[in-house]
């Protein structure tokens, strides 16, 4: 079994800063990429940054604002949000793109996380 938790979510002015984790744990075998979407109400669920093996990728409307960072020897992905807009505000996802394993199989699929609302309000 393989799992992912966020931490990290909450309410914050607007120009404030968060900073979101997620860690993967169990039978993990190895991780291909990590990353963060997001979805507000009412939206379809949009990428808001990714990391592969020294690849970052971000959506236009965070760019020089987040940054996406990785612990590898932890297996947690962070994500860190600065200058935060209200349209910022939605529930993100952590995203993993790994191989499991268990017994003599492995199995390379995608993992999500149960979400962490993050609301930028005055």
């Amino acid at each position: 079994q393989v799992q992912l938790v966020e931490s990290g979510g909450g309410l914050v002015q607007p120009g404030g800063s968060l900073r979101l984790s997620c860690e993967a744990s169990g039978s993990i075998f190895s991780i291909n990429a990590m990353g963060w979407y997001r979805q507000a109400p009412g939206k379809e669920r949009e990428l808001v940054a990714v990391i592969t093996s020294g690849r970052l990728t971000y959506a236009d409307s965070v760019k020089g604002r987040f940054t996406i960072s990785r612990d590898n020897a932890k297996n947690t992905v962070y994500l860190h949000m600065n200058s935060l807009k209200p349209e910022d505000t939605a529930v993100y996802y952590c995203n993993a793109d790994l191989t499991s394993y268990g017994g003599s199989w492995t199995s390379r699929q995608d993992y999500w996380g149960q979400g962490t609302q993050v609301t930028v309000s005055s």
